[in-house]
């Protein structure tokens, strides 16, 4: 009897086995099935990564022109980095600690300021409500194109009376960015914060707590996810702002990485690819540092808040 269910015992562990090597499925039916997603997943890994490669290539070539850079590597300088940080007309330090702090701080208003706005209307009644989340959605419609002239106006006619808010300020620049961001941002939180239930913040306020400490306390962790999100999203789109910050900023001492490379190829003072390669390089490694360290919530930051 032992002998039997030993026996059996090994039959059931040997045939699933040897009945998945029997039928394997044949190359072509794989390929169908399966197989032509990772070809068409290997095609767009190429056609992203070869803009990049191509732009390394061309950072380690010293002739500063991109038809020399057909051939990929052919030359390995360190010329264009050097020159990078050694011309004084052209401070690439100084920019790039211009757009670090302009970035930082309006990442961080716009999380705050955001924050904000979205758990009142997510979590009070007001007059209005409705009318603030259509005004939200209606106003980012319009493209910012629009409001060029209108932003040189206002921060020159703000500049005669508070110079430290006026064109050529990065204080201004803030402020301008912060009003852009709060529309789309507060709508992304206003969603997210709606699958916080709302018995979290009834057990609360019956433990006596109010809306800040509710807020600052408890929701804040909960919501933590789009925080990274708004934050991320926030500093990319403003480290990579160019006419918006062209306009404001004319001194070049307080001008942010966007504008500062552009002259390193316009037509008025020069034409050094290389140089603008190397520079356009070492300022996507922040952005592309924090993304990666908060890749784990983007997913969750931005379709959390779709369905409640």
């Amino acid at each position: 009897m032992a002998a039997n269910n030993t026996a059996n015992a090994t039959r059931l562990i040997v045939a699933p086995g040897t009945q998945a090597a029997r039928t394997r499925r044949p190359f072509g039916r794989w390929f169908r099935e399966t197989g032509w997603r990772h070809l068409v997943g290997l095609v767009v890994v190429v056609f992203c990564a070869f803009p990049l490669v191509y732009v390394l290539s061309a950072s380690f070539n010293s002739s500063g022109t991109l038809l020399t850079a057909n051939s990929l590597f052919s030359e390995i300088s360190f010329a264009n980095y050097a020159e990078l940080f050694q011309d004084p007309n052209r401070p690439y330090g100084l920019w790039f600690i211009n757009t670090l702090v302009i970035g930082v701080a309006t990442s961080i208003g716009t999380v705050i300021l955001c924050a904000l706005a979205a758990y009142s209307f997510s979590r009070m009644r007001f007059r209005g409500r409705r009318g603030g989340l259509m005004g939200l959605v209606l106003v980012q419609m319009f493209p910012q194109m629009l409001a060029f002239v209108s932003i040189f106006l206002l921060m020159s006619a703000i500049g005669d009376i508070f110079p430290l808010l006026g064109l050529n300020s990065s204080i201004g620049l803030i402020m301008i960015y912060l009003g852009g961001a709060l529309g789309v941002n507060t709508f992304l939180m206003y969603g997210f914060f709606n699958t916080v239930p709302a018995e979290i913040d009834e057990a609360a306020k019956i433990d006596g707590a109010g809306h800040a400490r509710i807020f600052f306390t408890i929701i804040l962790r909960l919501v933590a996810p789009i925080l990274a999100i708004v934050g991320l999203l926030s500093f990319i789109s403003v480290t990579g702002d160019f006419v918006i910050a062209s306009v404001v900023l004319q001194d070049p001492a307080k001008q942010t990485l966007a504008i500062g490379l552009y002259q390193f190829v316009s037509q008025e003072t020069a034409q050094n690819w290389g140089v603008f390669s190397a520079g356009a390089l070492i300022a996507a490694v922040l952005p592309t540092a924090l993304f990666l360290s908060l890749q784990r919530y983007i997913v969750g930051g931005l379709t959390a808040g779709s369905v409640k």
